[in-house]
């Protein structure tokens, strides 16, 4: 199965599993591409940047940034809805642990101009709070936890922010949570959170003059929003960017929907945080399980690839395929009791 970069309502449906792979050891290792090999790399990058750097970063933004309707009917009419698959689902989750994993901008809430006013609708969060009832549940997200805690409000859910580098246990413990699941804090990038909010300071004094530019402090990681800037000054924005990270070789730069995202360069991300969740519910080991993974952004990319890889679960994207999963355990609940 190859990957791909999801739309609204589509759906990857992962094979019948064989044993499962081990999660790894804790805390994460450096990346490859750090340190050494990485400043090796950066003056690699320097050196071609002369002639194509902004060329293609800006092609690769305007990839990442879909804004016409047409591509997202294109999506819809190559892919099948999640929802027109549901009876598949759960067929295939008879016997099985449903674990469910959300991303939250896109998913949960609407994308907005404003990245502080992506609230959730009511509606949305009975749905989340009617899943996480019957099914543990997590929200894996590039913010930090305290924003996306204010924005969800429900304590019965795990938190994984800052594209997992931050994960906290629910506080509110539902009858279906191990009791030991409920303690877990893991933070794997503690390290650089000091050159995090330096880099940050950098960002607020470089970008000050390019109106619509919004840098977000997401604790382990960092957001550059562009999507209220004009597309004419995404190459200025880049340029000092890059010109930042530049001296800061144990970060890295990626992209999502119109945002760019800095993170520390280490091994760990959403599919990372997925196998973490995973091994500590007690499920690391286990083939009766049924991982769901919500998400809308190329940074769900590293969660669809851990269920390809583990050969379990779905990896979908449509929103109300929630309300439909909290109301068919319902009505199996109801049906069992009948007997």
């Amino acid at each position: 199965m190859t990957t791909v970069v999801l739309p609204e309502e589509v759906m990857i449906q992962m094979p019948i599993p064989p044993p499962a792979m081990a999660v790894g050891s804790y805390p994460p290792p450096r990346s490859a591409v750090s340190i050494a090999n990485y400043k090796k790399l950066m003056c690699h990058v320097d050196q071609l940047s002369k002639t194509c750097r902004a060329s293609s970063w800006l092609e690769s933004m305007k990839e990442s940034s879909p804004t016409h309707l047409s591509a997202d009917r294109d999506w819809k009419r190559r892919y099948p809805s999640a929802l027109s698959k549901f009876d598949d689902i759960t067929a295939a989750s008879m016997g099985k642990k449903i674990v469910v994993f959300l991303d939250y901008d896109g998913t949960l809430s609407p994308i907005v101009e404003d990245p502080d006013s992506a609230f959730m609708t009511e509606s949305m969060r009975a749905a989340v709070k009617g899943v996480a009832k019957h099914f543990p549940t997590a929200i894996v997200t590039g913010r930090c936890i305290d924003k996306v805690f204010s924005f969800v409000q429900l304590e019965e859910l795990f938190y994984a922010g800052s594209h997992g580098m931050d994960i906290k246990g629910p506080t509110k413990c539902p009858k279906h949570i191990k009791a030991q699941a409920k303690s877990i804090l893991f933070q794997p990038a503690n390290e650089f959170l000091p050159m995090i909010n330096e880099v940050y300071n950098l960002l607020l004094d470089k970008t000050k003059l390019i109106p619509g530019c919004k840098v977000e402090n997401n604790r382990f990681c960092l957001s550059v929003h562009f999507r209220c800037v004009e597309e004419k000054r995404w190459s200025g924005l880049i340029e000092e960017v890059r010109s930042v990270l530049a001296n800061y070789p144990d970060l890295r730069l990626t992209q999502g929907r119109k945002v760019m995202e800095i993170r520390p360069t280490i091994e760990w991300n959403k599919g990372k945080a997925i196998e973490f969740l995973l091994e500590n519910l007690g499920f690391d080991n286990c083939e009766d399980i049924l991982p769901i993974y919500i998400g809308d952004d190329r940074t769900d990319e590293d969660a669809f690839k851990v269920l390809r890889d583990r050969q379990q679960g779905f990896g979908i994207l449509v929103k109300d395929f929630l309300l439909r999963l909290a109301e068919w355990k319902r009505s199996s609940l109801r049906n069992r009791l009948k007997v």
